[in-house]
């Protein structure tokens, strides 16, 4: 997969449902773009609306996605209102950027993946992992290129 850095600009919307929340659906939007030659901001607005049992749920979000060296995106960090603070290293395999967290011991690793379906769709997953070999999932939902 080729990454495009020079002029990054996405936006993308998209519905996922979310086990945890008895699977109900949750909109959610995603904004990237090149803020300085360096980096790449990733936000995410998720609403999970309220049920008899749940009340509305409003997730945000906020990933930097910096260069190495060479000039390739190879590390990240994620913060979002629950005060998840997630540092993640980059791979990249077939149509798929793989972010994976740090291990830090008697903490979950996580993986968060976006693989090109076609030229209009990305396929996300989240995933979680007490050891970091077998990962569980927890969020998938594609999203569609908004023009």
């Amino acid at each position: 997969m080729e990454v495009g850095i020079n002029g990054v600009g996405l936006l993308v919307n998209g519905k996922a449902k979310v086990p945890e929340y008895q699977g109900r659906v949750a909109e959610y939007l995603v904004f990237l773009m090149i803020s300085i030659k360096k980096i790449i901001e990733r936000k995410s607005h998720s609403e999970y609306p309220a049920t008899k049992d749940k009340p509305l749920i409003i997730h945000d979000d906020l990933m930097i996605i910096y260069l190495d060296y060479s000039g390739n995106p190879s590390k990240a960090i994620y913060f979002d209102n629950e005060n998840h603070v997630i540092n993640y290293s980059i791979t990249y395999a077939d149509n798929s950027i793989i972010l994976t967290s740090d291990k830090i011991p008697h903490v979950p690793v996580f993986r968060l993946t976006y693989t090109l379906l076609d030229n209009e769709t990305i396929d996300t997953k989240f995933e979680m992992s007490n050891d970091g070999e077998k990962f569980m999932t927890y969020i998938e939902g594609k999203s569609k290129k908004k023009n």
